[in-house]
């Protein structure tokens, strides 16, 4: 005999998760592994010791002093000692190193006798992070090499220390960096990149589940279940999914806050409402785009693209207020855009809820619009037709 209702829906739907084990890999093995991936990559907060190369063609004092301060860099690790540019680069092709320093020939000479020498550092950008740490660790080895230059010669033609130093650093610049003052990288990237992960999960496991009842035909016996209620069929169908997702969501913010230590200067309550609520937003989103196309495969792939370019277009990488306006404004389409402000303000700043309360509106609308579309999707189940 078979259940009907809404209990029956869902003891149908627990059953469908347990029996397949694509539905264990997608709502455990992956996200789990991706949270413990990504915070034991970054458990030092900075990639350090980022491997480069040197070029001396001058082999004076002054370049040799320059290598071992260099050298002593926390962010770089010196593992090789290059001939030639074409050494370098080939090196840099086959990724033993991320980038190289190069300081040209008769250096010390021209940079005594005032005739500006030139000196080149390659990164490769290809890996942002390193690249851009080896980047930064160059020009500021560089700068500082060049006031030590000048300062030497204005102290050997008499000036004294007081004198000089204004002139070299005429502004004293003290950096505080506020609720991460260890500047830790994975502070920020890891609470917005396991959420992504997250999302995207959702949006796949999602339109694969109720694809499946198209695909197969098992639609019509899901309403029919439902007594034609396509919002009870599509509640009892995904209720399971929405209980495991919230479970995941919780362990996710406390293997970040409690276990790795991550700061939290604001409630655990609103941060555990803004998962609850991401997770349903998602659901809604992921719903939308199913009654939008209303096919296992373009579902899918839509839902897969859009969580792909979350981690680029939703402001976790790359800075919003840089992007091009036409695209920036993608970025506001996607629930874990939301869930990173209100991280931001309530976790890092610690701010009251007030400032928050668009954010939450936001989910709340993400959770609404698949009802624009029901009639669609209850149209397509009652008669499946499956589109290869």
């Amino acid at each position: 005999m078979i259940r009907r209702g809404f209990k029956g829906i869902f003891v149908r739907s627990v059953l469908q998760l347990v029996r397949r084990p694509i539905y264990w890999v997608a709502f455990f093995i992956l996200p789990l592994f991706c949270f413990m991936f990504l915070t034991s990559l970054m458990e030092d907060g900075l990639p350090s010791k980022v491997p480069a190369a040197m070029i001396d063609k001058d082999g004076s004092a002054i370049s040799r002093k320059l290598t071992q301060n260099l050298g002593g860099m926390q962010m770089v690790d010196l593992v090789d000692d290059c001939n030639s540019y074409t050494e370098a680069r080939k090196l840099m092709q086959q990724g033993d190193i991320f980038g190289f320093f190069l300081i040209p020939e008769n250096f010390e000479r021209d940079l005594l006798s005032g005739r500006k020498p030139v000196i080149t550092f390659y990164t490769n950008m290809t890996y942002f992070v390193p690249a851009s740490i080896l980047f930064k660790t160059f020009k500021t080895t560089a700068l500082y090499t060049k006031a030590g230059v000048a300062l030497t010669v204005l102290e050997s033609v008499g000036a004294s220390p007081r004198e000089v130093t204004p002139l070299l650093l005429p502004i004293n610049i003290q950096s505080r960096g506020i609720h991460n003052p260890g500047l830790n990288y994975a502070v920020y990237l890891c609470n917005s990149f396991l959420p992504g992960v997250l999302e995207l999960m959702i949006f796949l496991v999602t339109c694969f589940s109720l694809g499946q009842e198209i695909k197969y035909g098992t639609s019509v016996k899901l309403l029919a279940m439902a007594d034609g209620s396509i919002i009870k069929a599509l509640a009892a169908k995904l209720l399971p999914q929405t209980i495991i997702w919230i479970v995941i969501a919780i362990f996710m913010e406390s293997w970040l806050f409690k276990i790795n230590g991550y700061p939290m200067h604001g409630s655990w309550f609103w941060i555990a409402l803004s998962e609850v609520m991401f997770v349903l937003a998602c659901q809604g989103w992921a719903l939308f785009f199913f009654g939008v196309l209303p096919n296992l495969r373009l579902s899918l792939s839509v839902c897969a693209l859009l969580g792909i370019l979350a981690f680029s277009i939703a402001a976790f990488s790359f800075p919003y207020e840089s992007m091009y306006p036409a695209i920036g404004i993608f970025s506001w389409i996607l629930p874990v855009r939301y869930n990173l402000l209100i991280y931001i303000d309530q976790a890092l700043n610690g701010i009251d809820i007030y400032y928050s309360r668009v954010w939450f509106v936001a989910y709340i609308v993400f959770m609404l619009l698949p009802f624009t579309l029901l009639w669609r999707i209850k149209r397509e189940m009652a008669k499946p037709v499956y589109a290869p």
